[in-house]
C-alpha cells in the first residue's frame, strides 16, 4: 500500500466536474494507492480540495502556492487563518500547503515579487504554527530562503515537495523535522543527482508523490519535438506512484513491499493526521 503526498486531483485536465478523477483515483486505488494528499493552491479552491478529499476518502491541504501569489492579498492570508480554524476538526485536513518560495519563473523574481513572496510564505508558517499542523513546500531554486525562513519561524515539520536541491540542502531539512518528496523527476537516468539522492539519503526521510498531473514520470514524458509532431503529452496520475516506488526500490536495492512500507510509515509520521485515515489493506 502506498501514500501519493502530493497530486493536484482538483487540476482542469481532470475536468470540470472532478468525473475523470474520481475514474484515475479508483484506478489508482486498485493499483495500492490508499491515500493521496490534495493541496490547495490559492483562496479559490480551498473549498474544492476539501470538497473532493471527502468524496474520494482523501486527504486535503490548504494553503497559497508563491506562483499565485501575484494574484493574492492579505485578505487571502485572512481567509486562510479563518479556514483552518473552521475546519480543524475535519480529519481530512492534514497540513498548510502548498506553500513556499519559486525562484525560478523569471517574473516572480523580481525583487518586489520576491519580497512578497517571503511575505506569503512567513504569514502561511506562522498560521501553521497557530494551527498546529505540518507545512507542504514548494521548492524551486529557493532551498536556502526556505530553511533561512524555518529556522526563524518553526513549524511542526511536513514534506519538502519534489526536491531536487543539494545533498546539505537535504540534509538540513531533515534536521528540522522534514521528509523530501520524490516523483517523477527520480524516474529519469538522466537525473543523476537526484537519483544519487534517492539512493542514499536515509530511508526514514522518503515520501513519494506523484503531483499529478504534473511532473510526468519518464514512461509518460514526451519532448518538444514528439510534442510538435502532435503526439500528446502523457497526463501524470495517482495511479503512476507504485511505478515510481519501484524505481525508488530498484535503486536502493530494496523490494518494492520494503519501500512502500517505509515510505507510508515517513509519510504518517510527517503528515501525523493522516494517521486516523490510513487503513492497510489486509
Amino acid at each position: 500500500m502506498w501514500i501519493d503526498t502530493h497530486c493536484h486531483l482538483d487540476a482542469p485536465e481532470f475536468g470540470a466536474d472532478h468525473a475523470a478523477a474520481i475514474q484515475v483515483r479508483e484506478q489508482a486505488r486498485r493499483l495500492g494507492v490508499g491515500l493521496c494528499v490534495i493541496p490547495a493552491v490559492e483562496r479559490s479552491n480551498f473549498d474544492t480540495v476539501r470538497h473532493l478529499a471527502h468524496r474520494l476518502g482523501d486527504a486535503y491541504a490548504l494553503g497559497i502556492h508563491p506562483m499565485y501569489v501575484p494574484r493574492a492579498d492579505d485578505g487571502d492570508l485572512q481567509a486562510l487563518d479563518e479556514a483552518l480554524a473552521r475546519h480543524r476538526d475535519d480529519p481530512r485536513l492534514v497540513a498548510v500547503g502548498e506553500i513556499g518560495l519559486d525562484f525560478f519563473v523569471p517574473a516572480l523574481c523580481e525583487p518586489d515579487m520576491r519580497e512578497r513572496q517571503i511575505h506569503f510564505y512567513r504569514e502561511q508558517l506562522r498560521l501553521a504554527r497557530r494551527h498546529g499542523l505540518p507545512v507542504i513546500l514548494h521548492v524551486r531554486r529557493s532551498a536556502d530562503q526556505l530553511l533561512k525562513h524555518l529556522r526563524e519561524v518553526a513549524v511542526p515539520g511536513g514534506i519538502a515537495h519534489a526536491f531536487s536541491g543539494s545533498r546539505e540542502q537535504a540534509q538540513a531539512f531533515i534536521r528540522l523535522g522534514f521528509c523530501l518528496g520524490f516523483g517523477g523527476a527520480m524516474t529519469f537516468d538522466t537525473a543523476r543527482r537526484l537519483r544519487d539522492l534517492a539512493t542514499t539519503l536515509p530511508d526514514t526521510a522518503l515520501v513519494l508523490e506523484t503531483d499529478a498531473p504534473d511532473i510526468p514520470p519518464q514512461w509518460l514524458y514526451v519532448t518538444a519535438d514528439q510534442r510538435a509532431a502532435g503526439q500528446p503529452q502523457g497526463v501524470n496520475t495517482p495511479a503512476e506512484l507504485p511505478r515510481m516506488g519501484s524505481v525508488l526500490a530498484r535503486l536502493r536495492g530494496m523490494a518494492d513491499e520494503l519501500v512502500a512500507d517505509r515510505t507510508t510509515a515517513n509519510a504518517l509520521a510527517a503528515l501525523p493526521r493522516l494517521q486516523a485515515l490510513w487503513v492497510p489493506r489486509a
